[in-house]
């Protein structure tokens, strides 16, 4: 470890560090545009310029290594007016938008031309001007503001993993562009935003909306997949304006998803703000909370336990589904159950976590990935499976159908008997699983919500301890969710016991004419059409399949509504705090259901939220350990049953519409649109 000397401050950094990480290391600021520490060196900036005994000239600190004995400077006369030099040389064709840009108030041109830039300009011939590029429904680009730091090429080429993004011309004529000015295609794209150090590449569906002094900042946690990625929630008044990424080195790193970022603009619309009742005339109207509460404890009056049943969704807080099983549990009803598209999950813990944790995937060595697609599922979680193969070549093979990852994969092929040949040793990947230190398992829903799901999980397992993925400290198991609230719906018990109805056996009783009342709690990912024979209460946010099939709707609160409880896939416990307030006569979801407990006379045990979470950690203790991981015990779980020759297909159908927030999000249309639109033009051509 190399020992230098920054303004007669000794320090010691790892091998391998730059001066720059030497200089920060000593707690010297260096101004900088085009590095960045998740990508890799450009060193065209000139802005980290510091001095360095006997070199001839000031030298660029991002891009020189550190060395033992060095002697650098960063405050003589010569760095100053070297980076005031480079800053007017940035400034040369820069325009002067600061009022109308919308990077104003978070642009790093702005700050380091105050901190480090000159006075005045000796610059008198016209600026240049170039034309703006077309890169999709989400980045607005205005490029004559570029300053070709070519941070949104590295974060193409190197972590999203599409090369769509490059440089052409020389000197003054050099341009960046999309090659074939295309939507960038990309579920990582809008992440270049936030990268761009001035206002050449901005949020187009957030354009000219407000400044960021105006809006109000809260921390939260991101539903739309099982990642788990932490967010800033920026909201002003009752309406959010827009998400951005918090960091958090153990899930999202400083990325998040564009479904992430873009498909809040789904929270204004199709909203259900007030109670309804569907009528004599089949119609649904408009009704006070005093009546639409009576109607419903009416109906669970009236029912018999055993025909009674009801599903949580996939985006729902751990507080709202406890709620909903102590009612239920009160009522003497155990047909709950989290799992809309019936996964075959439960039992032992490890049999439906991360268990490596999203950070382990860079220990990996050898990758299985069995009925999932990582890039759809969770795109962040994709980028890191990248970083390790851009690193160490990871050998990456997939069982499900051919899909671009982003990065090399045998695909082996969607016949499940491909699992048998695995466990013993005739396809060709067992050799690469068996020479791994540290093999990896990753399985999605796409071969666990199938009738034989069980068995799957079941040969998963026996593939796993064949292998080597669970010995010593590391569990490579890993099951990927899609549903941001599965992970804690199993974990607080919201599965039918053994004689109770899960999610199949709910749809046949209501078919046959023996459930009397299924409550859907925000439950849109379902076949609505086979519970139409019950009477459906709809407790959610949105006007959605569920709330189309409803008899009654009672209006909850969507997560950036509402102080929850999100378990994410590794089952991280992770606290969302509520940065507005939910929409007209709309209430949070848990006092939804203390209300309906009082108006039957059922004493569920809490009043408030603290009351409730204070039961909840008596159930689940470690629900109180914020962003904290509990591994599971490996042990046996899966079934032994027959494995069909069904085709291993994908969980889901595309990246952008998967819930109701995004199936409302008009953003999330217009991206999907032109996701068509681009294929189409690559058919044609």
């Amino acid at each position: 470890m190399p020992k230098l000397t920054v303004n007669g401050i000794e320090v010691e950094v790892e091998d391998g560090a730059t001066v720059l990480h030497a200089c920060e290391e000593a707690g010297v600021e260096i101004p900088r545009f085009c590095y960045h520490d998740r990508l890799s060196i450009a060193g065209n900036c000139r802005m980290c310029l510091v001095d360095m005994e006997r070199a001839p000239k000031p030298i660029a600190s991002c891009a020189m290594p550190a060395g033992e004995g060095m002697v650098i400077r960063t405050d003589t006369d010569r760095v100053t007016k070297a980076r005031e030099g480079v800053m007017e040389f940035l400034l040369i064709n820069h325009p002067l938008d600061c009022p109308i840009c919308d990077q104003g108030g978070e642009c790093d041109l702005q700050d380091q031309a105050m901190g480090y830039g000159f006075d005045s300009s000796r610059y008198e011939e016209n600026k240049r001007a170039v034309e703006d590029k077309h890169m999709g429904p989400l980045i607005s680009t205005t490029m004559t503001r570029c300053i070709h730091c070519t941070r949104c090429v590295r974060f193409a080429t190197e972590v999203a993993g599409v090369p769509e993004l490059g440089a052409i011309g020389r000197g003054e004529s050099m341009e960046i562009t999309t090659y074939l000015e295309k939507t960038l295609a990309s579920e990582l794209s809008a992440n270049v935003i936030d990268l761009c150090p001035v206002g050449a590449l901005t949020s187009k569906p957030y354009a000219f909306t407000a400044r960021p002094w105006e809006l109000t900042k809260t921390e939260s946690v991101d539903v739309m997949d099982a990642v788990g990625s932490n967010i800033r929630v920026d909201s002003r008044g009752a309406q959010v304006l827009r998400v951005l990424p918090r960091l958090n080195e153990d899930i999202n790193e400083e990325w998040i998803s564009d479904k992430t970022r873009y498909a809040i603009d789904g929270l204004r619309r199709q909203r259900l703000d007030k109670p309804f009742i569907r009528g004599r005339d089949g119609k649904l109207a408009p009704a006070s909370w005093d009546d639409a509460l009576g109607t419903v404890a009416a109906r669970l009056k009236k029912a018999k336990p055993a025909a009674m049943a009801a599903i949580t969704g996939d985006q729902c807080d751990a507080e709202s589904m406890f709620a909903l099983k102590r009612l239920f549990d009160k009522l003497g009803s155990g047909n709950i159950d989290c799992r809309q598209d019936g996964a075959a999950l439960g039992g032992a813990r490890a049999g439906y976590l991360f268990n490596s944790t999203i950070a382990g995937i860079d220990e990996a060595d050898a990758l299985l990935v069995i009925g999932s697609n990582p890039r759809i599922e969770a795109a962040v979680l994709n980028a890191r499976i990248r970083r390790n193969w851009l690193a160490t070549r990871l050998p990456v093979a997939v069982i499900g159908p051919q899909m671009d990852l982003t990065y090399d994969a045998e695909t082996l092929g969607d016949d499940p008997a491909i699992l048998a040949d695995i466990l013993s040793g005739k396809a060709k990947f067992a050799a690469k699983l068996k020479r791994a230190k540290k093999p990896m398992i990753i399985i999605g829903m796409g071969a666990l919500a199938r009738p034989d799901g069980a068995a799957i999980l079941g040969k998963a397992h026996e593939i796993a301890d064949a292998y080597g993925v669970v010995a010593g400290d590391w569990n490579g198991f890993n099951v990927l969710h899609t549903a941001a609230a599965r992970v804690a719906g199993l974990d607080l018990g919201l599965m039918p016991g053994r004689g109770q109805m899960d999610v199949a056996g709910m749809y046949k009783a209501a078919e046959a004419g023996k459930l009397d009342v299924v409550w859907l709690q925000a439950a849109d990912e379902i076949d609505a059409d086979r519970l139409k024979g019950a009477f459906v209460i709809y407790q959610g946010h949105h006007g959605d399949r569920g709330a189309h099939i409803a008899d009654v709707i009672l209006p909850g609160a969507a997560y950036t509504e509402k102080d929850g409880i999100y378990l994410n896939t590794e089952g991280r416990v992770q606290y969302a705090g509520r940065a507005t307030f939910p929409p007209g006569e709309a209430r949070e979801d848990w006092t939804i259901i203390r209300a309906l407990a009082g108006r039957m006379g059922v004493n569920i045990g809490f009043d408030s939220l603290d009351e409730l979470r204070a039961e909840l950690f008596e159930i689940a203790p470690h629900f109180a350990n914020q962003d904290e991981v509990k591994s599971a015990r490996w042990a046996k779980f899966g079934g032994r049953g027959k494995i069909s020759s069904t085709p291993v297909a994908a969980a889901l159908d595309g990246f952008y519409m998967t819930c109701a927030v995004s199936r409302a999000s008009e953003t999330m249309g217009q991206c999907l649109t032109a996701l068509r639109a681009d294929r189409a033009q690559d058919a044609a051509e």
